[in-house]
């Protein structure tokens, strides 16, 4: 038996949860054949021990299917480095100190606003950059309000749009006919290193990267490319949204890359106001879907918040995976009317509540990043 049959053999054998087979993630290190043993060995890709019996029992099966001899069949795995970091293939990482990915399991839950806001507060201390790797929908040109096509300098280098005192790239800077991205795997792998390889981000202290939407073979390969710190998830409060990001949190356990919090989106909607001659009491609020209990101050003032969407997606999230809740961020109109107009939140309502959140996000981040880099 060649080794080349049993490398084809273990081609046909899916990562447990993904469509991309064990030979594609590249952790077969080494195959040793004798007269009464084949030994296979991986490079280990996570620690959860289901995953790595799934992938030793296939093994088995996939090569005994093709061997008629009474061999045994060994299979081990060797401990190494993170898979996203023995693949790097950026050599402009060393510039950049912290990179953490913004993901969701889901489109349409706010995930580009998360970002462009948590790079815009965390640059009020540090010098930021946010990468916008969603390559069939970029939203970072309307996020930032600049659709200008970055320059080419010596050794091919793009040069990184300047705004707002951080550095942006995004695939919607350089399709400036607005053609409709049609690119398969291979080409926005390509793209991707071209973006770290070939741009020139300088020095760094955070890279935030906004992934497409979902858990497919891009967002798998972009994070085995990427030397990452850490990865945030962005849920929205609903039951089948917790679905959605439980296998974003996954796909990131599978490769070993941590999840360092969870942060809600659209967590409920703050309600203030004064209502004149009905100082200091209590009253019940009734509309067509709610009723709630408020209480007026002295002055005729209330402030209470409403849950728009039922569950709790955000907080079980973080329970199930031991990670912080970063934050519950409210649905609020100018939050949406400001990243149309291409705006960054955070700069326009320095002291509302929206912006106190992000900075009690942004401050959670530097603690935990510090203390992985301790």
């Amino acid at each position: 038996m060649l080794k080349q049959d049993i490398v084809e053999q273990l081609g046909k054998i899916k990562y447990p949860g993904f469509s991309k087979d064990i030979i594609s993630f590249g952790i077969l290190k080494d195959i040793k054949i004798s007269n009464d043993l084949i030994s296979i060995i991986f490079s280990q890709p996570t620690n959860e021990q289901d995953i790595l019996d799934k992938i030793k029992q296939s093994t088995i099966n996939e090569v005994s299917s093709i061997d008629d001899s009474s061999r045994n069949i060994e299979v081990t795995f060797v401990p190494s480095e993170n898979l996203n970091k023995s693949n790097v293939v950026s050599k402009r990482n060393g510039n950049i100190k912290n990179i953490i990915a913004v993901s969701s399991g889901k489109g349409g839950v706010g995930k580009s606003t998360i970002a462009v806001n948590l790079a815009a507060e965390l640059s009020k201390t540090f010098k930021v950059g946010l990468l916008d790797l969603d390559i069939y929908g970029p939203s970072l040109p309307t996020l930032i309000g600049n659709s200008d096509t970055p320059k080419v300098i010596e050794n091919n280098l793009l040069v990184p749009i300047e705004k707002y005192n951080m550095k942006f790239m995004s695939f919607g800077f350089l399709n400036a006919k607005d053609d409709p991205a049609i690119w398969r795997g291979p080409m926005v792998s390509k793209l991707t290193h071209q973006f770290f390889d070939n741009v020139d981000w300088g020095h760094l202290d955070f890279l935030i990267l906004d992934l497409p939407p979902g858990t497919g073979d891009i967002q798998l390969t972009l994070v085995q490319k990427i030397a990452l710190s850490g990865a945030i998830i962005v849920t929205t409060p609903q039951d089948l949204a917790h679905q959605d990001v439980k296998k974003g949190s996954d796909m990131f356990n599978k490769v070993n890359t941590p999840v360092i919090g969870v942060v809600e989106n659209m967590s409920f909607y703050n309600l203030k106001g004064k209502i004149d001659g009905f100082n200091n009491k209590s009253m019940n609020l009734s509309f067509d879907n709610l009723s709630k209990n408020i209480t007026v101050d002295g002055n005729g003032y209330f402030d209470f918040d409403i849950e728009i969407f039922k569950g709790r997606s955000g907080k079980k999230e973080s329970s199930r995976l031991g990670i912080p809740l970063l934050g519950s961020i409210p649905l609020d109109p100018n939050l949406s009317l400001l990243s149309d107009e291409g705006k960054p939140y955070v700069f326009e309502n320095e002291n509302s509540l929206i912006s106190n959140i992000f900075k009690d996000i942004s401050v959670n981040i530097e603690k935990i990043i510090q203390i992985k880099n301790d």
